[in-house]
């Protein structure tokens, strides 16, 4: 086990949530495969579809959806395609509904960068959780657009938890784009920690139970080019606990 990981891993039980620089996720996800097919991976990006559930009636966020599952320290599969549904109790701006997005396209969930980052999370999440039977995976693919001088929200719905075990948030790319800060929040609203991904590979880790999350707007440095930010999140559910 390498020494990157072991530090990851002691980060997270300690404080319930970790910012990893590019140049160590780079590390953790080569021996996954995860790195081999990188450009196209991050290429799919382009073909979002516009996320038309925004309650605040916002434009700048194009997504897709896609759902696994993994038998503990087994093989992930993916699952049929289903809509993404949230409590308001976790998302009061758009939860509530059951949401149809654009699925994952093939390729990219069979990519081998999907793979390693789902096969990597896997391996990291089990030695923080209580046993389980399997899990439940939700993945995501967002870009957000600052558009002429309107910024772009990552998260529209402000400080929140997402109502899951453990989140991945991986930076794909950035363009032309300022801010986008994350923070991170106790359960008593007490500010742990801030940071901005900023290169690809830069990551957010959080373990959902313990902690809030959100970040800042972005905005365009120069309002006559596109912007945008495109993250790749990740969330492991338990289903079930080991018979």
């Amino acid at each position: 086990m390498s020494n990157d990981l072991v530090l990851l891993e002691e980060r997270l039980a300690q404080q319930g949530f970790a910012f990893v620089p590019a140049e160590t996720m780079h590390h953790l996800l080569a021996p996954y495969g995860a790195l081999e097919d990188w450009p196209h991976f991050a290429a799919s990006w382009d073909d979002l579809g516009l996320d038309t559930y925004m309650a605040d009636g916002g434009r700048y966020r194009k997504r897709r959806f896609g759902v696994f599952g993994a038998v503990r320290g087994g093989t992930i599969w993916r699952k049929p395609h289903q809509p993404h549904f949230q409590s308001r109790d976790y998302n009061p701006l758009n939860g509530g509904i059951e949401r149809w997005f654009l699925p994952i396209t093939d390729s990219t969930a069979a990519s081998g960068a999907m793979q390693g980052i789902l096969a990597f999370s896997q391996a990291l999440f089990e030695k923080l959780a209580p046993p389980v039977r399997q899990w439940h995976i939700e993945v995501h693919q967002f870009r957000i657009e600052a558009q002429g001088a309107s910024a772009g929200k990552p998260t529209p719905e402000g400080l929140h938890r997402d109502g899951v075990d453990f989140v991945l948030v991986l930076m794909i790319r950035r363009e032309n784009v300022d801010h986008g800060e994350t923070a991170i929040h106790g359960l008593g609203g007490e500010l742990l920690g801030t940071f901005t991904l900023k290169a690809p590979l830069d990551a957010a880790l959080v373990d959902d139970a313990r902690v809030y999350h959100g970040v800042t707007p972005v905005v365009p440095i120069d309002p006559a080019r596109p912007a945008f930010r495109d993250v790749l999140v990740v969330t492991f559910r338990r289903d079930g606990p080991l018979a």
